[in-house]
């Protein structure tokens, strides 16, 4: 507390998050690290903040881990020191430079790898990526033949601010998409329309529209960098990868036996969750982490991997962007396949990780893989993002194979000599869920403060469902007595936003037309922005749209995209 007082917030977001990250550490090697001692005002020792509870966990004579070390106590660790370390908080302008120059330094080191086309590496790694992945790319080879790409457009931000329905409308398109995708087949609902060609501005690679990069709060002590992507880039990238998370997630068949089923994730983050647990508690499993795993993957590389699948290979560079808008450096030219905000650097890393893995198998065991070889480690590896699980003997190669290629292990996050393991948002210990909540706001000065409020109500119930009872009626307090809000219990399916509780709700009153209970309450209440749309382009809306059911909105004409602004309103709702 006199530290904060001192200090301020940067106590919480910086200082307790480095605590928590040596303390998994120590966790993973099985003995209170130097860096812990540090931290905690020691230079030997024992450390003396968290004492009590670090002694709960560690022997405190020799420091090594205890033979049976608190699951609790090593839950509140982590839950005191890393709980305000994502905090929607702007970084200092210093650190969103020092952001911008590290993407700008990662090109470099990119640019500036020695890329060797006919090299052995290179060569095996497109062999077992066709080994993995052959099937999948066939098909979707085929589908680009027989123009069975559907494009839709994604519900974020794009590079030439169009939203909502203002996207079917488009004024650009590459010559580089002209010529796998036509705009008369992928922008217009039928060739009836042809005359809205005159309309659409054809860009050569030279005047293309470049991604514009931003930042977006991640931590304080680094934000998020993302590229925005052009609305015509964006559109044809999401049919392809559509086409991407339907092949790899299918199950084996006789037309397709996709070896690769199972390892890698698009849908569910379930498995890796669930191999995490089993990792912490037989020590057979290892979780790794990837730093700037997206801005690593090269285009060189993915070229490599798809050069024998032309019509394929020829869609994912046409939907690639080249570019990039850069704060305080310009448009650079891009060596990386993409950034986050590309609908492709999903699957395509996934792809590219994988192969990395087995490479490193294929160089263990000493002779070229089978099909038997790859399916023997389909409960064993799997990759969701840079969420990796691997055999834990298969560290040391995996890690030298990932390095190679140009990759970097996040030691800090990554966990394999311990009884610890994080993978997809979930940590185990020996066993044991010890995940925590976070505090991803600053608590609301006053009731109408609505993204403050929907966060505090969050917050409170995650704590109520964590165990942290005393902390969750603590929250009420401030709900109820500070901000005056109605509270009532409610289900976790309720519009309400409510409390959950071991007890049942109460009903405040009856609806009237359909006699179920109603409780009084704090709802979400959002604006759909005005954006009206017509014409041909109200067709071609209807022709992309997936599955028989009707649009969610009856209104989707008139208003589309996301809210821009979020309120909160009293009212009665259901409480289940």
């Amino acid at each position: 507390m006199r530290r904060f007082e001192h200090e301020g917030l940067g106590v919480l977001t910086l200082s307790l998050p480095e605590i928590g990250k040596a303390f998994e550490r120590s966790l993973d090697q099985g003995q209170v690290t130097d860096d812990l001692l540090s931290l905690t005002g020691q230079k030997a020792g024992f450390p003396l903040f968290l004492r009590n509870f670090l002694q709960l966990v560690f022997n405190r004579d020799g420091g090594s881990l205890l033979d049976n070390p608190s699951v609790t106590a090593t839950q509140a660790v982590r839950q005191l020191t890393l709980m305000f370390s994502k905090v929607d908080l702007p970084c200092s302008d210093a650190r969103e430079v020092q952001a911008f120059t590290d993407f700008v330094k990662c090109e470099q080191e990119l640019n500036d790898a020695i890329y060797e086309p006919d090299s052995r590496k290179y060569r095996k790694m497109a062999r077992i990526s066709s080994m993995l992945f052959g099937d999948v790319f066939a098909a979707i080879d085929s589908d680009i033949y027989n123009g069975n790409i559907v494009p839709k457009h994604g519900p974020g931000a794009t590079a030439d601010k169009l939203r909502g329905n203002a996207k079917y409308r488009q004024s650009e398109w590459t010559e580089r998409l002209e010529a796998c995708f036509p705009f008369l087949e992928n922008g217009l609902p039928s060739p009836r329309y042809h005359s809205s060609l005159d309309e659409v501005e054809f860009l050569d690679p030279g005047t293309e529209r470049p991604v514009k990069v931003i930042s977006v709060p991640k931590t304080q002590k680094t934000p998020r960098i993302i590229a925005v992507e052009p609305t015509c880039m964006q559109y044809m990238q999401q049919g392809l990868m559509e086409k991407f998370v339907e092949y790899l997630e299918r199950r084996p068949t006789k037309s397709m036996t996709n070896p690769a089923f199972g390892m890698v994730g698009f849908t569910s983050q379930e498995l890796n969750q669930l191999m995490a647990c089993e990792g912490s508690s037989s020590g057979e499993l290892a979780t790794l982490d990837l730093s700037e795993a997206s801005d690593r993957v090269s285009v060189k590389l993915v070229q490599e991997i798809l050069w024998d699948y032309p019509h394929l290979y020829e869609a994912v560079m046409a939907t690639r962007s080249t570019r990039a808008d850069v704060p305080g450096y310009g448009v650079l030219p891009l060596t990386k396949f993409a950034s986050m905000g590309s609908a492709l650097t999903f699957p395509i890393e996934e792809i590219v990780f994988l192969t990395t893995i087995f490479y490193a198998i294929e160089e263990e065991l000493g002779e070229r893989l089978t099909l038997g070889d790859i399916k023997s480690f389909r409960d064993r590896v799997r990759v969701y993002g840079d969420d990796i699980v691997i055999p834990t003997d298969l560290v040391p190669p995996v890690v030298r194979s990932l390095e190679l290629f140009g990759f970097k292990v996040n030691r800090n996050k990554s966990f394999w000599t311990g009884k610890f393991r994080e993978s997809c948002g979930k940590e185990y210990y020996d066993g044991h869920e010890v995940t925590i909540f976070r505090v991803r706001r600053l608590l609301p000065a006053h009731r109408h403060d609505a993204p403050g409020v929907i966060s505090l109500i969050a917050l409170r119930n995650q704590a109520f469902m964590t165990g942290y009872w005393g902390v969750a009626g603590y929250l009420d307090t401030i709900i109820e007595g500070d901000l005056k809000l109605p509270f009532p219990i409610v289900e976790s399916t309720s519009p309400v936003l409510g409390r959950l509780s071991c007890l049942p709700y109460k009903e405040e009153r009856e609806h009237e037309d359909y006699q179920h209970p109603l409780v009084r309450g704090v709802k979400v209440s959002t604006q759909i922005p005005a954006s009206p749309l017509g014409d041909e382009y109200a067709l071609l809306k209807w022709f992309l749209k997936r599955g028989v059911e009707p649009f969610f909105s009856p209104n989707h004409l008139e208003r589309q995209g996301r809210p821009r602004v979020v309120g909160t309103k009293l009212g009665y709702g259901c409480p289940y």
